[in-house]
């Protein structure tokens, strides 16, 4: 019976974190869908000053995906790929081959936080806060939308 919970807690969190990233679910376009067709161009695109970019979204989404991964194995800040934290500067230049590898950099550390769920004790995913990898899965589709809504801005400007 335990561990048949396990499986269902961990099973449970996994699918959460795929609905969010990259599973086709009935609510909508999930993180990854709401990228996919999005050019350079189009991913530094700002509504107005002092607002945020679809490329900055999506460092942004992989950044906390680290973070929870980090906190939940208790690894010391400061091992992110980017110096920073929360939002990063874009990178210059800003061309199509930096767009791939932010791109890429969200798919690595999705995998890396997938791949520490899928292998916890349940009993570790309890006592670090379970709710964390719901943070994570819930933080994708709110970014899903608003990128779908920068994407609609950026065509009618």
């Amino acid at each position: 019976m335990a561990s048949r919970r396990r499986a269902n807690g961990i099973d449970l969190l996994l699918q959460l974190l795929d609905e969010g990233y990259e599973r086709k679910t009935w609510h909508g376009p999930n993180l990854k869908q709401s990228l996919r067709g999005v050019s350079a161009k189009v991913a530094a695109w700002r509504p107005e000053r002092g607002r945020h970019n679809i490329w900055e979204l999506a460092v942004h989404a992989a950044y906390w995906k680290y973070v929870v991964r980090r906190r939940l194995l208790g690894e010391k800040k400061g091992s992110f790929v980017l110096k920073g934290s929360n939002f990063f500067a874009m990178p210059s230049p800003a061309n199509e081959v930096a767009w791939d590898k932010t791109r890429r950099l969200l798919d690595d550390e999705h995998r890396k936080l997938r791949a520490m769920v899928a292998n916890a004790r349940h009993s570790h995913l309890v006592k670090a806060k379970a709710r964390m990898v719901f943070g994570v899965a819930f933080h994708d589709v709110y970014h899903a939308g608003q990128i779908r809504l920068l994407r609609r801005l950026q065509s009618r400007a």
